[in-house]
């Protein structure tokens, strides 16, 4: 059976200014490429396959701690935020116009105005998950793992969210009859040698 780890892309400067990125092609940023260099991915991890978000944030991050290009997958490029992309939640949510909520009350039919549903992005991203023959590495967006992991979570999106998505770990999600399945490991990445 094929694992699947979900590995989170390194800072940009959106990120530290708490923007919504989508789809906007923001790089990582110096401090980010800085702490990356000192990170690689587990020996155990090595030799899997490598793939990426096509976007740069993800195919840096995941050339730094792999030593080597990922292949570029369409399926892993950010859910489209729409009309929200570039604003933070904070600002969204004094906007009453908005219509932005936090997480635990979007449920799968949460759609940006202008922009992605997370059903659309659950459709794109499980089927691209469950073909899998080898054991991946995906360096991604905390969009995608938020969708792979609510669905091997069984979680619709409303309340609390069962899982938080960090940075440098690895989220390792099993493909199985029906879905995919929290493989229960969460690894960190290393200390580069």
């Amino acid at each position: 059976m094929a694992e699947l780890a979900l590995l989170r892309h390194g800072h940009t400067s959106w990120n530290r200014e708490g923007r919504l990125q989508g789809r906007r092609d923001i790089p990582l940023d110096d401090e980010a490429r800085h702490a990356l260099s000192a990170l690689q991915l587990p020996a155990d991890w090595a030799d899997a396959d490598l793939v990426s978000s096509p976007l740069k944030r993800a195919c840096e991050t995941a050339a730094i701690v792999a030593g080597r290009a990922p292949v570029p997958v369409a399926p892993l490029i950010e859910m489209d935020w729409g009309d929200w992309e570039g604003k933070s939640g904070r600002d969204l949510r004094e906007d009453p116009k908005s219509g932005y909520t936090d997480i635990e009350h979007w449920g799968w039919s949460m759609q940006p105005p202008g922009g992605e549903a997370l059903s659309d992005v659950r459709d794109r991203v499980v089927p691209w998950a469950m073909a899998l023959t080898r054991r991946t590495i995906a360096v991604c967006h905390i969009g995608i793992m938020r969708v792979l992991l609510a669905h091997a979570f069984d979680w619709d999106f409303t309340g609390t969210p069962p899982f938080a998505v960090k940075r440098n770990r690895l989220y390792v999600l099993e493909p199985a009859a029906g879905g995919l399945t929290r493989g229960g490991k969460i690894v960190p990445l290393e200390a580069a040698c």
